[in-house]
């Protein structure tokens, strides 16, 4: 239809999908344009059914509406006395499609609404006939409801009251107003508790979005009880539902006017209409143990909306059923006992920041390799701020080699601290006796938590893949290519620091062969032997190292708050209090001889909360130990009773 009448369409004529209205100001204007579109029909063969034709009418019935010259009025067909619910139902029905032209529509039909509700006895009373006989006159005594002006401006009469909003779209074409549309609408129970400046301005913006088409480009004048409203607009501290609502109308012209509730009749019967539905479910308390009886042996452990997906199946009616399946589910002692770890139940990232160099060292054991000259093991230590990392090849991984690390001392000056893993080359007399010695404070990780000693498990990974890729299938080379390894990764540019741990170190870049072979600049230049000259040039290095070694205090300071910042986006906030219940993740999975076996253990009870992500617990048979809070989730209980279900 619209591709053969594409060039009359809103000209001449009007098509509503397979039907079309052919229209004039006068007879012979309107017989021109239906012989143009009778010769159209017949150019392409379109067929019209000439019972369905209707020629040189002054009004007509168009998609259940009597359009006319005045503008829109209802049908005035006569309708049949109802004499079941079904009659009552279709009457209903019908007589709601008009509504928008019937004030009090909801209070008028009442009587016979009562039949809607099931099990009730049709008994059509004196009542009854008395709301259907005003509904019938009501439908053909309808005021008209015009077609808008968009030269003149749209008026809105709005109206609050305690359970409903209505609200009139009107013009002015005459000395009185005529009607566009009615609407009202039921509050939700949200919106019950509203402040009545929020009711009143709730009624404004219903009113935009319900008459945006009419609205959007024209003036528009709201005509309220609430003066309020006037200087709400402009206001710039109101609550942030209201600001909302604000911005909302700023795209519409408006003007808010003042006017008594007497003078707005029309939008208060629409705010104070009764809502016509009643519920008829009976609230009946939810037996106890109904979700258990429910779901029994075939609940299956699922999540929340599953559990609740099968209790629909059953047919029951329960409006909480998606609150009390996630309240089931997160109490269920086998669904918490299972799973493992996952990165986004991991605690805040915590840095250390070191002020001084050579101040923090991490230390931890490498290996065991393939033996080579009677080595297995190599113990890296590395510094927390400048990254300079020192390696030693040893046989052992004991307390008899791990007090070497004191030759640190001599080259590189007494540490504060030393961080390391619980093992057991590590917390034994003779390390204690050495941190004592020279007044070394020594840091323990706690247990089943690398990350705490993050730094130097990060360049044991870096040193290893440097030696994998030098030493290549000889594996018998492996301690022979370490100071090489040494020597890579000190001249490796770090990120954090921005600079390598050399010339942190040493304050200048370092001279590696391959500038020898292609005559670098330092290579070729004359030594100078002079000594003021070599002593100013001596005290420039030392002021630049210093600026350097701040500057990368600085830049790691900033990437570790980045990285923070990035890594704790990506986790929950957990929060643990002194008396939590918790399950703590067993990292010993060797012990247990089958897949089924939880992973999960006792619960325990937290009896002090530390700033940096370790708490500490406690158990019925035993000592109180401490674990990062990574390796603990929160406990809900479980004691679920078991029920007993007949074989089938």
């Amino acid at each position: 239809m619209m591709a053969i009448f594409h060039d009359m369409i809103e000209k001449t004529m009007k098509v509503f999908m397979d039907d079309f209205l052919v229209f004039g100001d006068s007879f012979s204007l309107c017989l021109s344009h239906l012989d143009t579109m009778l010769q159209r029909c017949k150019d392409t063969n379109l067929v019209l059914n000439w019972e369905k034709c209707h020629f040189m009418v002054k009004e007509g019935i168009v998609f259940g509406y009597k359009i006319c010259k005045n503008g829109l009025e209802v049908n005035r067909a006569k309708l049949p006395h109802p004499t079941t619910v079904k009659g009552v139902t279709s009457f209903l029905g019908h007589a709601g499609f008009y509504r928008r032209f019937i004030q009090d529509f909801s209070t008028i039909a009442r009587p016979m609404t009562h039949f809607l509700e099931k099990e009730t006895p049709f008994v059509f009373s004196k009542d009854c006939i008395d709301a259907f006989e005003t509904l019938k006159k009501k439908l053909t005594e309808a005021p008209i409801l015009v077609v808008p002006d968009w030269n003149l401006p749209f008026e809105l009469m709005c109206d609050a009251s305690d359970f409903a909003i209505g609200v009139v779209l009107r013009q002015r074409k005459t000395k009185h107003f005529q009607p566009i549309h009615y609407a009202s609408k039921t509050m939700t129970k949200a919106q019950i508790h509203y402040t009545m400046t929020e009711k009143e301005m709730l009624v404004v913006v219903y009113a935009f979005e319900k008459f945006r088409p009419y609205l959007v480009l024209s003036k528009s004048i709201v005509y309220t009880d609430h003066s309020d409203l006037k200087y709400l607009l402009n206001k710039q501290d109101a609550k942030p539902r209201l600001i909302h609502w604000v911005l909302l109308l700023q795209e519409f012209d408006i003007i808010i006017c003042d006017k008594k509730r007497t003078e707005n009749l029309a939008a208060g019967h629409l705010s104070r209409l009764e809502n016509p539905h009643k519920d008829v479910f009976k609230n009946k308390d939810i037996i106890e143990n109904f979700p258990l009886e429910t779901l029994g042996p075939t609940r299956g452990h699922h999540g929340a909306n599953f559990t609740a997906k099968k209790v629909f199946d059953v047919g029951v009616f329960w409006p909480t059923i998606y609150r009390d399946a996630h309240n089931l589910v997160k109490s269920c002692d086998s669904c918490q006992r299972q799973g493992k770890i996952s990165q986004w139940e991991e605690m805040p990232q915590n840095v250390i920041q070191v002020c001084e160099i050579f101040d923090v060292w991490g230390t931890d054991f490498m290996g065991p390799f393939l033996s080579s000259r009677g080595n297995r093991y190599i113990l890296v230590a590395v510094d927390y701020l400048l990254k300079w990392v020192e390696a030693k090849a040893l046989p052992t991984s004991d307390a008899r080699v791990v007090v070497k690390l004191k030759s640190l001392f001599s080259r590189f000056g007494t540490p504060r601290a030393i961080i390391s893993d619980r093992g057991t080359h590590f917390c034994n007399d003779k390390f204690a006796k050495v941190m004592s010695k020279y007044g070394v404070t020594h840091r323990l990780a706690i247990a089943y938590h690398p990350q705490t000693s993050g730094q130097v498990k990060v360049s044991n990974r870096g040193l290893k893949r440097i030696l994998e890729r030098m030493v290549g299938e000889n594996r018998a080379s492996l301690f022979e290519k370490l100071k090489d390894a040494l020597w890579a990764f000190r001249t490796t540019y770090k990120t954090p620091i921005r600079c390598t741990p050399y010339k942190l170190v040493y304050g200048k870049s370092c001279h590696l062969p391959i500038e020898l072979k292609h005559k670098a600049y330092w290579a070729l230049k004359r030594v100078n032997f002079d000594l003021k000259t070599a002593g100013d040039h001596r005290k420039l290095q030392l002021n630049e190292l210093n600026k350097l070694r701040d500057q990368a205090y600085e830049n790691s300071l900033i990437y570790k708050e980045k990285t923070k910042k990035l890594y704790d986006s990506k986790i929950k906030n957990r929060i643990f209090n002194v008396g939590d219940r918790v399950l703590l993740f067993n990292s010993h999975l060797k012990i247990f001889s089958r897949k089924f076996k939880t992973c999960w253990s006792r619960p325990f009870t937290i009896t002090k909360v530390f700033p940096y992500g370790t708490i500490k617990l406690s158990q019925p048979e035993g000592p109180n130990f401490k674990v990062n809070g990574h390796r603990v989730k929160h406990y809900f209980g479980g004691e679920i009773p078991q029920l007993v279900v007949s074989d089938l």
